[in-house]
Protein backbone atom coordinates (compact mmCIF):
# COMPACT_ATOMS: atom_id res chain seq x y z
CA UNK A 1 0.00 0.00 0.00
CA UNK A 2 1.78 3.01 -1.03
CA UNK A 3 0.91 6.66 0.87
CA UNK A 4 0.90 9.74 -0.80
CA UNK A 5 0.28 11.74 2.24
CA UNK A 6 -0.10 11.52 6.27
CA UNK A 7 -0.54 14.23 8.30
CA UNK A 8 -1.91 15.17 11.76
CA UNK A 9 -4.83 18.07 12.50
CA UNK A 10 -3.69 20.63 15.01
CA UNK A 11 -6.39 23.11 14.22
CA UNK A 12 -9.99 23.32 12.93
CA UNK A 13 -11.00 27.24 12.10
CA UNK A 14 -14.50 28.29 13.64
CA UNK A 15 -15.78 27.99 10.30
CA UNK A 16 -14.64 24.58 9.31
CA UNK A 17 -18.19 22.63 10.60
CA UNK A 18 -20.10 24.84 8.17
CA UNK A 19 -18.20 23.98 4.94
CA UNK A 20 -18.03 20.38 5.94
CA UNK A 21 -21.58 20.13 6.10
CA UNK A 22 -21.47 21.37 2.77
CA UNK A 23 -19.04 18.77 2.25
CA UNK A 24 -15.84 20.83 1.49
CA UNK A 25 -12.12 20.41 4.08
CA UNK A 26 -9.97 22.72 3.02
CA UNK A 27 -6.62 21.34 4.14
CA UNK A 28 -3.58 24.34 4.74
CA UNK A 29 0.08 23.38 6.77
CA UNK A 30 0.60 24.91 10.00
CA UNK A 31 1.26 28.91 9.81
CA UNK A 32 -1.12 30.00 6.96
CA UNK A 33 -2.64 33.61 7.34
CA UNK A 34 -5.33 34.20 10.21
CA UNK A 35 -7.93 34.71 7.84
CA UNK A 36 -7.45 31.73 6.06
CA UNK A 37 -7.15 30.11 8.93
CA UNK A 38 -10.99 30.18 10.14
CA UNK A 39 -11.57 28.64 7.24
CA UNK A 40 -8.89 25.55 7.33
CA UNK A 41 -7.66 22.60 8.91
CA UNK A 42 -4.61 23.33 9.55
CA UNK A 43 -2.06 20.28 9.57
CA UNK A 44 1.52 19.30 10.23
CA UNK A 45 2.63 16.44 7.61
CA UNK A 46 4.33 13.55 9.86
CA UNK A 47 5.53 11.88 6.13
CA UNK A 48 6.24 13.90 3.38
CA UNK A 49 3.88 14.04 0.23
CA UNK A 50 4.81 11.74 -2.54
CA UNK A 51 5.89 13.01 -5.41
CA UNK A 52 3.15 11.65 -7.71
CA UNK A 53 -0.39 12.69 -7.16
CA UNK A 54 -2.81 9.99 -5.76
CA UNK A 55 -4.77 8.38 -8.59
CA UNK A 56 -8.81 7.55 -8.51
CA UNK A 57 -10.17 5.51 -6.19
CA UNK A 58 -7.32 5.80 -3.42
CA UNK A 59 -8.28 6.51 -0.37
CA UNK A 60 -8.65 9.05 1.96
CA UNK A 61 -9.11 9.03 5.34
CA UNK A 62 -10.07 11.12 8.23
CA UNK A 63 -10.14 10.08 11.67
CA UNK A 64 -12.17 6.64 11.28
CA UNK A 65 -14.07 8.42 8.05
CA UNK A 66 -13.40 7.27 4.81
CA UNK A 67 -14.02 7.74 0.99
CA UNK A 68 -12.78 7.40 -2.42
CA UNK A 69 -10.80 9.64 -4.50
CA UNK A 70 -12.81 10.26 -7.72
CA UNK A 71 -10.87 13.49 -9.45
CA UNK A 72 -7.54 15.49 -8.83
CA UNK A 73 -7.17 18.98 -10.16
CA UNK A 74 -4.21 19.51 -12.52
CA UNK A 75 -2.46 21.63 -9.45
CA UNK A 76 -3.99 20.30 -6.25
CA UNK A 77 -1.20 18.04 -5.57
CA UNK A 78 1.68 20.27 -6.07
CA UNK A 79 -0.08 22.61 -3.71
CA UNK A 80 0.05 19.96 -1.16
CA UNK A 81 3.53 19.42 -1.95
CA UNK A 82 4.57 23.28 -2.12
CA UNK A 83 2.30 24.71 0.67
CA UNK A 84 0.17 22.10 2.73
CA UNK A 85 -2.95 23.44 1.01
CA UNK A 86 -5.72 21.69 -1.00
CA UNK A 87 -9.91 22.03 -1.51
CA UNK A 88 -11.53 18.23 -1.05
CA UNK A 89 -14.98 18.48 -2.06
CA UNK A 90 -16.70 14.87 -0.82
CA UNK A 91 -19.26 15.35 -4.24
CA UNK A 92 -18.56 12.30 -5.82
CA UNK A 93 -17.32 14.43 -8.90
CA UNK A 94 -15.26 12.36 -11.60
CA UNK A 95 -13.94 15.89 -12.66
CA UNK A 96 -12.47 18.69 -10.45
CA UNK A 97 -14.05 21.86 -11.48
CA UNK A 98 -11.20 23.52 -9.72
CA UNK A 99 -7.59 23.03 -10.79
CA UNK A 100 -6.54 23.00 -7.01
CA UNK A 101 -9.40 20.38 -5.79
CA UNK A 102 -9.73 16.89 -4.64
CA UNK A 103 -12.67 15.21 -5.33
CA UNK A 104 -14.03 12.30 -3.34
CA UNK A 105 -17.12 10.33 -2.75
CA UNK A 106 -20.35 11.82 -0.78
CA UNK A 107 -20.03 10.99 2.60
CA UNK A 108 -22.40 11.80 5.86
CA UNK A 109 -21.38 15.16 6.67
CA UNK A 110 -22.41 14.74 10.28
CA UNK A 111 -19.69 12.22 10.60
CA UNK A 112 -17.37 14.45 8.42
CA UNK A 113 -17.60 17.12 11.04
CA UNK A 114 -17.38 14.98 14.16
CA UNK A 115 -13.55 13.76 12.71
CA UNK A 116 -12.00 17.12 11.99
CA UNK A 117 -10.30 17.32 15.40
CA UNK A 118 -7.10 18.05 16.55
CA UNK A 119 -4.97 15.43 16.72
CA UNK A 120 -6.61 13.11 13.89
CA UNK A 121 -4.82 11.70 11.19
CA UNK A 122 -5.53 12.48 7.81
CA UNK A 123 -4.15 9.61 5.25
CA UNK A 124 -4.43 9.20 1.77
CA UNK A 125 -2.77 6.20 0.17
CA UNK A 126 -3.78 3.84 -2.85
Amino acid sequence: MTISLNTRVTAVGPEVADLAEGGVVILFADGSPSELAEVSVLHAITVEPSAEAPVTGATISIGSLEAKITSVGASAWQKVIDIGHVVISFNGADHAERPGEICASEVDTEVLVAQLQAGASIIIRA
